[in-house]
């Protein structure tokens, strides 16, 4: 092909490269920064013993994916989109209350301080450290400003660290997921890539790992339009196993956990309807015959988490790049959801 035929990479697949590059980088420096306000926002969960996590979008993603992390430490943690939150609200009295929005700016955000006033137990978790979100509660802050992309993918990485910082603060060993974040290991996806060509559209799923699932088809949907979707592994079986067939693409994500099992029987049932399925794969098992399995070394909880991310996001972005002449450039959407 000559060069004057070569397709030029849409503005807003490079706008979202330009903040994958920085990624592990800022990752690494919200860690370091947070880690005063880390240690307010620990003590806070050791005086209450109680969590509710309160975002939108890939910001819920995020707390979906933490919210077992806080469990298996004791606490009694829920994950709720904010919105949910303002309608039908779980009583915040006793609970330490994450607030989390890479802008700072969403609707939801403002209008929770404003009816609720916040709480003395309020946190916040953004990206940028003049937003309104900022200014209304203490907050960690993540290194680097305002992810400027539309598809949500330096942001979740960032605010993964930013509770990297608070589960340290509560005791864990946060060094097997700074090794990754320091060392990130490249994976090949071109056989994934192959194998989901023709589907219609995924379906995201996990169990240990479901909130990684969940930021994977929301990043899938925004940009390549088409209605990707992610469900729980235990709700993926009861009943809609029915629409998988070769049109529909399957996204599983097992890792080091007692849930790794559940995971593999899921794979090898969707293998068996005709579905492409793809394996992220950190729980050191054995492959499931018939799908693609992309491997990274044995991990659980965020160290897995880190690994598998960014690996996804390119999944994420090739996937839509084969499909949508202009994707990454939103059309019926903005940056910063201003209003509900």
């Amino acid at each position: 092909m000559k060069m004057t035929e070569e397709r030029i990479r849409p503005v807003g697949l490079m706008a979202i490269n330009r903040e994958m590059a920085r990624q592990h980088a800022d990752a690494i420096a919200s860690y370091e920064t947070a880690q005063p306000m880390a240690a307010k926002a620990a003590a806070s969960l050791k005086r209450t013993g109680r969590l509710l996590l309160i975002g939108m979008g890939g910001s819920h993603a995020v707390n979906r994916a933490v919210e077992s992390l806080y469990r298996a430490l004791g606490i009694d943690a829920v994950a709720l989109p904010l919105s949910e939150q303002l309608g039908q609200p779980l009583p915040t009295v006793g609970r330490t209350i994450f607030v989390t929005s890479q802008s700072g700016e969403s609707a939801e955000v403002v209008r929770w301080f404003d009816e609720t006033g916040g709480t003395p137990e309020t946190f916040g978790l953004t990206l940028e450290g003049s937003s309104f979100l900022a200014r209304a509660a203490p907050s960690l802050i993540g290194a680097g400003g305002t992810e400027l992309a539309f598809a949500a993918t330096r942001s979740l990485t960032v605010t993964f660290a930013l509770h990297l910082a608070i589960l340290a603060a509560l005791g864990e060993d946060p060094q097997a997921s700074l090794a990754v974040l320091k060392n990130p290991q490249d994976h090949d996806i071109t056989a994934a890539l192959a194998a989901l060509q023709n589907v219609a559209t995924v379906v995201t799923s996990g169990r240990r790992l479901q909130g990684v699932a969940e930021a994977l088809a929301l990043g899938l949907t925004e940009l390549s339009r088409r209605p990707c979707f992610s469900l729980e592994g235990g709700q993926l079986r009861h009943g809609p196993m029915e629409m998988l067939g070769p049109e529909i693409g399957v996204v599983l994500f097992r890792g080091l956990d007692e849930t790794a099992g559940l995971v593999t029987a899921t794979a090898s049932s969707a293998v068996e309807t005709g579905a492409p399925v793809i394996l992220f794969d950190a729980s050191g098992q054995a492959p499931v015959a018939g799908a693609v399995t992309i491997r990274f070394a044995p991990a659980t909880g965020l160290a897995a988490i880190f690994a598998m991310l960014p690996v996804a996001q390119r999944l994420m972005i090739a996937f839509a790049d084969a499909r949508v002449e202009n994707a990454g450039t939103p059309v019926r959407s903005t940056k910063i959801t201003r209003s509900e």
